[in-house]
């Protein structure tokens, strides 16, 4: 090959292959970028429920939880043997289903060491009634509204009690995101357990004075009976 032919040869600028190598970078940069934050949307965020033996009570802490699609709930043992289980007709001791339609079943089965955890992502919204198998019978369940409220537990009340005070509403954990054990709702003239115990107090006390208008009235006792005692010294 002659010099004439090597001069007709293009050749790269040093400029040229600098800002070439730059756009490179960039895009390169620029794509990896967005694989991240396509990563980072996709990873939600974890919430922790406490399971606990207290005294004679047995308690998921929260009891009311709301989540977002795509986060994931860490059930751990504070205290106890517990589990972690859904309603649904394939997990034990459970007859009907209280999760939603298409939603993922979940049992954690029954923890034995404290700080043991089990993981769960919810990706499907909706309301989830869970139980601790041991403790079902006993008050130890919990509710998480993943999204918006919807599904069967939101159609019929949860077949077992919560130990003290009740189930909070799908509605009450969307709007305070977290609902502390034991849930008792304020009715404007105290708690449910302050009314019942006032009301008993006043049924006892009205009883009381009725039936004492009632033994006056009826003529067993004489009107000596009655007398001042403080002549007497009695």
């Amino acid at each position: 090959m002659d010099d004439s032919t090597q001069r007709s040869e293009p050749r790269l600028d040093r400029r040229q292959f600098l800002a070439g190598a730059t756009g490179v970078g960039a895009a390169s940069v620029g794509l990896g970028s967005g694989l991240v934050g396509r990563a980072s949307a996709q990873q939600g965020t974890t919430h922790k429920v406490a399971m606990i033996t207290e005294g004679s009570e047995y308690i998921f802490d929260p009891i009311g939880l709301y989540i977002e699609p795509g986060d994931t709930v860490q059930f751990y043992i504070d205290s106890g043997d517990h589990s972690a289980t859904a309603y649904h007709p394939n997990n034990p001791r459970a007859s009907t289903r209280r999760i939603p339609e298409g939603a993922a079943n979940f049992d954690s089965g029954t923890l034995t060491e404290k700080g043991a955890a089990y993981e769960h992502t919810f990706e499907t919204k909706g309301t989830y009634d869970y139980y601790c198998i041991p403790h079902k019978t006993l008050g130890m369940v919990g509710r998480l509204v993943v999204g918006e409220p919807g599904g069967p537990a939101t159609e019929s009340p949860i077949p077992d009690k919560p130990g003290s005070g009740i189930m909070p509403p799908s509605d009450k954990i969307v709007e305070e995101k977290k609902i502390s054990y034991p849930y008792v709702p304020e009715t404007g003239g105290g708690s449910l357990p302050g009314l019942a115990l006032g009301g008993a107090a006043l049924f006892a006390l009205a009883n009381t004075y009725l039936l004492s208008d009632y033994d006056v009235r009826s003529g067993r006792y004489s009107e000596e009976e009655f007398e001042d005692d403080t002549e007497t010294g009695r």
